[in-house]
């Protein structure tokens, strides 16, 4: 789990299959220009992509490192900009190459803290001084389906609380709001919004959105 590539299997097949849901919230983007270069990390199949499109920003581009959700993107919207994500979570490209970096349900997908962090570090190197990073993702449950989820997990593999699996086979992962704020702390908060999301599996959850600022 320490790597972002470690589930790739699940990503080319179950889980290419997948609908997304979390929602693009346009009115923390009214102040960007749509000329500002986007960045969809970790985009699957383009939806959120296609939305920005939708909305007028002409400079949108998406990595995945599932080469199925890549081609699934290409089929649905070939006018769109994707690229697989060879070396997650590096890119090559160079720093400040971005205005915007988009990251919705990513980091339920990488349940290591230290690929946590390392992601976020290369998301900082690629913005530019300025910059928004718009993170959307699940947090902690409460109810006690997902509790028990949890201990299990904890229990057996040592992980951090808020890591289970799901009936499909993938691994995921819940965060605790101060997990996120920590992760973001080399950033400044510019807003947040609690929403309710139906998770790839159908089931709703509590998630959370933030938009913060590269100093």
């Amino acid at each position: 789990m320490k790597d972002l590539g470690t589930q790739i299997a699940y990503w080319d097949t179950a889980g290419a299959t997948k609908t997304f849901t979390h929602p693009l919230h346009v009115p923390w983007l009214t102040g960007v220009n749509r000329t500002a270069r986007v960045l969809d990390y970790g985009c699957g199949y383009g939806r959120v992509m296609a939305e920005l499109s939708e909305h007028g920003f002409s400079e949108v581009s998406g990595v995945d490192l599932s080469p199925a959700l890549i081609a699934r993107g290409r089929r649905l919207r070939p006018d769109l900009r994707f690229s697989v994500l060879k070396s997650p979570p590096e890119l090559p490209c160079a720093p400040e190459s971005f205005d915007v970096v988009l990251l919705f349900a990513v980091l339920t997908c990488i349940p290591d803290d230290d690929a946590q962090r390392a992601l976020v570090a290369e998301l900082k190197r690629l913005l530019t001084p300025g910059g928004l990073l718009y993170i959307s993702d699940v947090v902690l449950q409460d109810d006690e389906r997902n509790r028990n989820r949890y201990a299990t997990h904890a229990d057996r593999f040592g992980t951090p609380y808020g890591v289970f699996a799901a009936d499909d086979g993938a691994v995921c992962r819940h965060h605790g709001i101060s997990e996120l704020h920590t992760l973001l702390s080399d950033f400044d908060l510019v807003a947040e919004r609690p929403i309710n999301v139906t998770t790839m599996n159908g089931h709703r959850s509590q998630a959370l959105q933030l938009l913060a600022r590269k100093r």
